[in-house]
């Protein structure tokens, strides 16, 4: 059963899985409050002149994430993949973006499937979006992905539940992920570590990128 769990989070979910587990999508992290996100993005990263002119969202599910980084950030370039196809269809039909100097393409594929394919031109993004992705992958696939997102991302906005916030969504806002895996804090930054560093709340470096020497993040007390 788990393994079954686990290849459906990779693949993606059907309709029923987002009108059941989205119906209350108002009141979500990084739905709610997706503006506030990407306000905070532009923020932390304009405070050390970074420059943000390409963008990817490894799983941008209702999208509405992403529309707020692309009318932020007003990138040249970007990237939306999702494995489910019922968001991926409804994504396609709306306009996530009214800027027509930014060259945005849809693909309906997992992350997993993304690392794999051939990075034509050697292609790297500014920035990328990866939130509640990884609880859905099996220890192995993130291990696969991890070097490669570094390779190709700058910058990381990630965030993941742990197995103690898998339990507070139980016991305080009544909502069971079945298809979750469940791992500590100290799991996933053992598996981050070696590719990315921390450099502030959900914002991550590449370390194929960047150096303690190199970084434009020269706080250096705030790097683990």
């Amino acid at each position: 059963m788990k393994k079954e769990k686990e290849k459906l989070g990779n693949s993606g979910f059907d309709k029923e899985y987002w009108d059941v587990n989205y119906k209350d999508a108002d009141e979500m992290d990084n739905i709610v409050n997706a503006k506030e996100h990407a306000v905070y993005m532009k923020a932390i990263l304009g405070l050390e002149y970074i420059d943000v002119s390409s963008v990817v969202d490894l799983g941008f599910g209702l999208g509405i994430l992403f529309k707020e980084v692309l009318k932020v950030f007003q990138p040249y370039r970007a990237l939306g993949i999702e494995p489910s196809l019922h968001p991926f269809e409804l994504m396609s039909k709306k306009k996530l973006t009214s800027i027509e100097s930014t060259k945005l393409s849809l693909e309906n594929i997992d992350l997993v499937t993304w690392a794999k394919k051939e990075n034509k031109r050697d292609k790297t993004f500014d920035l990328g979006l990866c939130t509640s992705v990884f609880q859905y992958l099996s220890d192995e696939e993130i291990e696969f992905v991890l070097p490669i997102m570094a390779k190709r991302i700058r910058y990381l906005y990630f965030s993941v539940p742990t197995n103690l916030e898998l339990i507070r969504q139980v016991e305080d806002l009544e909502f069971k992920d079945e298809y979750a895996i469940h791992r500590t804090r100290e799991k996933y930054l053992k598996m981050i570590r070696p590719h990315f560093t921390f450099v502030s709340s959900r914002l991550l470096e590449s370390k194929v990128h960047f150096t303690d020497e190199t970084t434009n993040f020269t706080d250096l007390l705030f790097r683990f």
